[in-house]
C-alpha cells in the first residue's frame, strides 16, 4: 500500500508499456465490435508532472520528455502517432500531465468501447473515481486487481484486453503473474492479456519466463526494452511486456518499435531490446485415421467327395 506511481509517471517503461498498449487497441478498433478493457492495477488515472512527487524523482524527463519531441524512424513514428497524440491533447503548451494506463485507453476509445479499471489503494481508487465521474463507458471499482482475473472474466463484449501492471513492492509478484495468468485464461482464453514486469531481477525474470512457458498456454510474446546492463546489487535496467494472443501485426510493429525505443532511452549506446515467442500457437492436433478392421479370411466349405468315374469317364455301375 506504500507504492505511489507519481513518483515513476511518464518515465521510459510507462512509454514503453503505454505504446504497446495503445497498439493493441488500436487492433481491437478494427473490428466493429466493442471490447473492454480490463485495468488490474489502474492507480490515478492522470498524474501532475508538477508535482512534488514527480519533481522530486523526475523520471519522466528521461522517459516522455525524450519521446515528446524526438526524431524517430519514419515507420516508427506513425505507429507511435496514437499515443502522442493523446499526450499532446493533454499537453497543448509545455508537458505538464502524463495520462495514466485508464485514462490513455479511454481517450482512444469508440463510443461502444468500456474500460474496467481497478485500484485498491483508497485514496488513489477514490481519485480515479472523481476523474471518471458520469462516464458512462468506464467503471471504476475500488478492489484488489488480482480478484478481477477470475471474478471479472470474461467480459460480456467476448472481446478485450486485459492489463496486468503491479507495483511490484511486495514478494512474490511475478508468482501472482503466473498464477493471475492461468486463472484469467482459463475464464477468458481468446482474450488479449498484457503483464507487465520490471527488468531488475534477472533471475527472478529468468525463473518468471520458465514459469509461464511450463503453463502451456499458447501465444505468449515477450518484449523488452532494456537501457544499460544489469548490475549488481538489482536495479532496474528495462522493462517487459508479456503478451497472450498478441494481434497477428504486433511481432511485425514490435520489430520496428523495439529498437527505435532501446536507441532512444539507453543510456548512451547502452540500449538494446528482445523479442520472442515464449510460446508460439499450438499446432492443431489432427487426428489418426481410423484403420480399417482387419477381416479374417472366409473359411471354405470343404470339398464335396466327387464321384469315381471309369475309363470313359461315366460312372461305374453300381454292383447289384
Amino acid at each position: 500500500m506504500n507504492y505511489r506511481h507519481a513518483f515513476h509517471a511518464g518515465n521510459f517503461a510507462d512509454v514503453v508499456k503505454h505504446i504497446i498498449l495503445t497498439r493493441l487497441i488500436e487492433y481491437m478498433k478494427k473490428k466493429p465490435g466493442a471490447f473492454r478493457v480490463i485495468d488490474t492495477h489502474a492507480g490515478i488515472g492522470r498524474y501532475d508532472l508538477t508535482s512534488s512527487e514527480a519533481q522530486r524523482s523526475p523520471e519522466w524527463v528521461d522517459g516522455i520528455g525524450k519521446l515528446i519531441d524526438a526524431e524517430l524512424p519514419a515507420k516508427a513514428k506513425e505507429l507511435v502517432a496514437p499515443y502522442l497524440d493523446v499526450i499532446k491533447a493533454e499537453n497543448p503548451g509545455k508537458l505538464k500531465s502524463y495520462p495514466g494506463s485508464p485514462w490513455l485507453a479511454r481517450q482512444l476509445f469508440r463510443p461502444q468501447d468500456r474500460i474496467e479499471a481497478l485500484e485498491l489503494h483508497p485514496e488513489d481508487g477514490w481519485t480515479l473515481s472523481k476523474l471518471f465521474a458520469g462516464d458512462i463507458q468506464a467503471r471504476i471499482i475500488t478492489l484488489d486487481g488480482w480478484l478481477a482475473l477470475n471474478a471479472h472474466l470474461p467480459p460480456k463484449e467476448k472481446r478485450g484486453v486485459v492489463l496486468v501492471d503491479p507495483p511490484f513492492e511486495q514478494p512474490g509478484e511475478f508468482e501472482r503473474l503466473v498464477d493471475g495468468l492461468v486463472k484469467g485464461h482459463r475464464k477468458f482464453a481468446t482474450g488479449v492479456f498484457a503483464l507487465w514486469y520490471p527488468l531488475k531481477d534477472t533471475r527472478a525474470v529468468h525463473d518468471f519466463i520458465s514459469a509461464l512457458r511450463s503453463t502451456g498456454i499458447p501465444k505468449m510474446l515477450r518484449a523488452e526494452v532494456i537501457i544499460r546492463p544489469a548490475t549488481n546489487p538489482p536495479t532496474l535496467h528495462g522493462t517487459g511486456m508479456i503478451i497472450v494472443n498478441p494481434p497477428f501485426i504486433l511481432e511485425a510493429e514490435l520489430r520496428i518499435l523495439l529498437p527505435a525505443l532501446a536507441r532512444l532511452f539507453g543510456d548512451e549506446g547502452q540500449g538494446r531490446h528482445k523479442l520472442e515467442w515464449i510460446a508460439e500457437e499450438v499446432a492443431p492436433v489432427v487426428a489418426a485415421p481410423k484403420a480399417e478392421p482387419v477381416k479374417a479370411p472366409r473359411a471354405r466349405a470343404p470339398a464335396r467327395p466327387r464321384a469315381k468315374t471309369g475309363s470313359t469317364g461315366s460312372p461305374r455301375p453300381r454292383r447289384v
